[in-house]
């Protein structure tokens, strides 16, 4: 999808709503986001009502038009995935706590 931001590339490592639905929104608007999501855990927002293909629907619109890639950043190859994105990227989203 074409759109101001078309050409633009995000890195989205946030997670439950606020840093997902922002870069929902750069998604809406063209920009091409790509959703890391940690394999030893899974977004708590994933656990909720309105279920629609074993997913709920918060979850679904809150991560619509984004790819998504699953990236353990506790290990080491994690880890350089996501660097290896980040260097990629225009713009980088996270909503970890320190």
């Amino acid at each position: 999808m074409s759109g101001p931001l078309d050409g633009v590339r995000v890195l989205d490592l946030s997670q439950i709503v606020s840093g997902p639905f922002a870069s929902m929104m750069l998604s809406d608007l063209g920009a091409d986001v790509i959703k890391v999501e940690p394999t030893d855990a899974r977004d708590p927002i994933r656990q909720g009502f309105f279920m629609r293909g074993g997913l709920p629907a918060l979850y679904l619109n809150n991560n619509r038009g984004k790819r998504v890639i699953g990236a353990n950043m506790r290990s080491r190859a994690g880890c350089d995935i996501v660097l290896e994105l980040a260097e990629r990227a225009d713009v980088v989203i996270q909503n970890m706590r320190p």
